[in-house]
């Protein structure tokens, strides 16, 4: 029987560095983000939806959504960012949960449901089918200095955006006080990597 786990942290993190640990151990993770993009490719109903939704200004010539500009129409707006979450979270929960039973049809040891927006989710009342089925919750943790230095160098992000994102969430420690299992993503990646298999052990009960 297969072993369900939900994975988050704080833009910066560490996340996705973690998930792809996860995976080359013998995780199967499903990505809610990755979920997003494949649903958002050129011609697919949700972008159209979307445009009717925010304008055409945010597909571009060749069909592709502009995330950039859409996210600049959502951030900081809470009622665009409600109606974008009403257009999206259905059709990505919907898939997020097909795969879901998949993974557990085909008896995976482990079973990681890659959720950024865990705990904000929680906060607004939402509680998904597919996250409200995991065992523990697993935070990726790096102090918040550490989340602005890698959105700065990584994505060429000014330090207010960085900061701004940041604060969107709820707090990386506040995360961190609310999970069943820490990673503290601060430090090398060797040192990461032990965490991560260490819990991918205890997780599988490997010996």
């Amino acid at each position: 029987m297969s072993r369900v786990v939900a994975l988050t942290g704080g833009i910066g993190s560490g996340k996705s560095t973690v998930a792809r640990m996860l995976e080359k151990l013998g995780a199967t993770v499903i990505d809610a983000d990755a979920i997003v993009h494949e649903l958002q490719e050129p011609g697919t109903p949700l972008v159209q939806e979307l445009a009717e939704a925010f304008g055409p200004e945010i597909v571009g010539k060749d069909g592709a959504l502009k995330r950039e500009e859409l996210g600049r129409i959502v951030f900081g707006n809470e009622a665009a960012r409600e109606r974008i979450n009403a257009i999206v979270h259905p059709k990505v929960g919907a898939e997020f949960a097909r795969r879901l039973v998949a993974a557990k049809a085909a008896r995976v040891p482990l079973i990681v449901l890659d959720i950024p927006l865990l705990f904000e989710g929680r906060k607004a009342g939402s509680r998904s089918a597919a996250s409200m089925q995991t065992e523990s919750v697993i935070v990726v943790w790096a102090p918040r200095a550490t989340q602005l230095a890698r959105q700065v160098e990584r994505d060429d992000r000014p330090l207010d955006d960085a900061q701004a994102r940041i604060d969107a969430q709820i707090p990386i420690d506040e995360k961190r006080d609310q999970a069943d299992h820490v990673i503290d993503n601060s430090g090398s990646v060797e040192e990461t990597e032990r965490q991560v298999a260490e819990l991918y052990e205890a997780l599988v009960g490997v010996s």
